[in-house]
């Protein structure tokens, strides 16, 4: 008896040991994973309590919320009152989670962050409730209009970013298609909500997808200011020239032809400056051939192909100039094609590198956070993200890409704005549907403002007649002042 007795207690013992462990992992080192679970239904309660800060571009609050009672206790609705207008960039604040800058600010914008600590202990002190922090994004409401509006009237999805070369400033962000956070964060209607995510999750045309920042595509010829940056970069000047056939015969076969028929100067070769200017395919790709697999590289990576991990506070994408090719891809990559993948934004961080004389500032979306007194706890400070070009260089590229918008064959005229000089450059890049389109530019080019990137998916025209028009619209929105 007394041994079975023994038995059973040490089965018992053993059983509260495994409970025990099991309690000490749970609260020990997967707490914060529970907390965090979009199906723990405390943790859904606490998020509907909040009473986040809001968010604010130019004199707008763009997202704040608003109590309402909810049996007894009060809770939180997030609105959004420019519905589509700026939801990728503000993004949106569910239950179950979070994304764009609701997503990189959310401990700003429900008081838990440490830079809060102090007027939160006052709060504490005083019994008011805890608030979260406001933040004031850098985007120009005229710009981000002119960008939805422009990609409107083309009937294309696309994506168009603005920036003010001399800080990184985002000043205008937009992607189409788009969505309405509303109809996402509904708390009243919370199964619609989630059924409403869940439906544009799926959708083919991917409204959720943020394609300024999150989507990679084929630059075409907007890269070859990049080509050109490197043949300046390493001795070349506007006047040095390479053979600019109608059809390059390619060194591993195949052939590059040019978007239009015949040679880029009457069968002589062309002059790098004009092959920017008309948008020479045969010249630029021999100009990749002849500086070679890795100095190409180098001049990517120096305007940010290749780095990963840019937060501007959102994610970005990585940009790719591709590795390890043969003479036939190496030609194509100078015309922006073969595996070269750029986003709408790292295009806009190279016309502002150029526009900036050479340096490439850090993007950023938040201008500045402040506390429930209206006190800065938080201002972003412009920081040079690399050194592109020399000044030399910028300046020499600044005048080829002027004459890409003011220049008798340039290919980007419809760019130009009347009384203002504009550098720009036209791209027309091959995938595996319709054409996609881009332009890029800046103005005024002697002391510019604002760097463009825009890209018209699929549009099967070219970039000088599709995108440069609603780059031109963004410059004007914003030089208008």
């Amino acid at each position: 008896m007394n041994q079975s007795i023994r038995r059973l207690s040490a089965f018992v013992m053993a059983l509260f040991v495994v409970l025990l462990l099991n309690v000490t992992w749970i609260q020990g080192f997967q707490a914060e994973e529970l907390r965090e679970n979009p199906h723990n239904t405390r943790r859904y309660l606490d998020r509907l309590r909040e009473p986040r800060g809001p968010i604010v571009i130019g004199e707008t609050r763009v997202a704040f919320s608003t109590p309402f009672e909810a049996g007894n206790t009060v809770q939180y609705q997030r609105e959004y009152p420019e519905g589509t207008l700026y939801a990728h960039v503000v993004g949106t604040f569910r239950t179950t989670g979070e994304s764009g800058i609701e997503a990189s600010e959310n401990e700003l914008l429900n008081g838990t962050d440490d830079r809060l600590a102090v007027r939160n202990f006052i709060d504490i002190l005083t019994g008011e409730q805890r608030t979260g922090a406001t933040v004031e994004m850098t985007i120009d409401p005229r710009a981000q209009r002119a960008a939805r509006d422009g990609l409107a009237q083309v009937g294309r999805n696309g994506a168009a970013v603005a920036l003010d070369p001399s800080t990184g400033a985002v000043l205008a962000a937009y992607s189409a298609p788009t969505f309405d956070p509303a109809e996402v964060t509904s708390v009243t209607e919370a199964e619609a909500a989630a059924a409403r995510w869940e439906e544009l999750s799926e959708a083919e045309s991917q409204p959720l997808l943020n394609r300024a920042f999150n989507e990679t595509y084929p630059p075409g010829s907007v890269f070859k200011v990049v080509t050109a940056a490197a043949a300046l970069e390493n001795g070349a000047t506007p006047e040095s020239t390479q053979p600019a056939p109608a059809v390059l015969d390619l060194p591993q076969g195949g052939t590059l032809p040019n978007a239009f028929s015949g040679p880029c100067n009457g069968g002589s070769p062309d002059t790098l400056a004009h092959s920017i200017e008309i948008s020479c395919n045969t010249s630029m790709a021999n100009w990749a051939l002849t500086l070679g697999e890795d100095k190409m590289r180098e001049q990517a990576e120096r305007f940010g192909f290749g780095r990963e991990g840019l937060e501007i506070p959102s994610p970005v994408a990585e940009s790719v100039y591709p590795e390890g090719m043969g003479g036939s891809s190496l030609a194509q990559t100078g015309i922006g094609q073969f595996d070269v993948r750029a986003t709408p934004l790292q295009m806009a961080m190279v016309a502002a590198g150029v526009a900036n004389g050479g340096d490439v500032m850090k993007p950023y979306l938040v201008d500045r956070v402040t506390d429930a007194d209206l006190e800065t706890i938080v201002r972003t400070a412009p920081r040079k993200y690399s050194d592109a070009v020399s000044s030399r260089t910028a300046e020499q590229l600044t005048r080829m890409m002027v004459a890409v918008t003011e220049g008798a064959e340039g290919s980007g005229r419809s760019g130009a704005i009347p009384g203002i000089e504009v550098a720009g450059k036209t791209g027309t890049a091959e995938n595996a549907g319709p054409t996609h389109n881009w332009f890029i530019s800046f103005a005024p080019a002697d002391d510019p403002e604002i760097a463009v990137a825009v890209l018209v998916e699929n549009g099967g025209g070219s970039g000088g007649t599709l995108a440069a028009p609603i780059a031109k619209s963004i410059m004007e929105a914003v030089l208008a002042g």
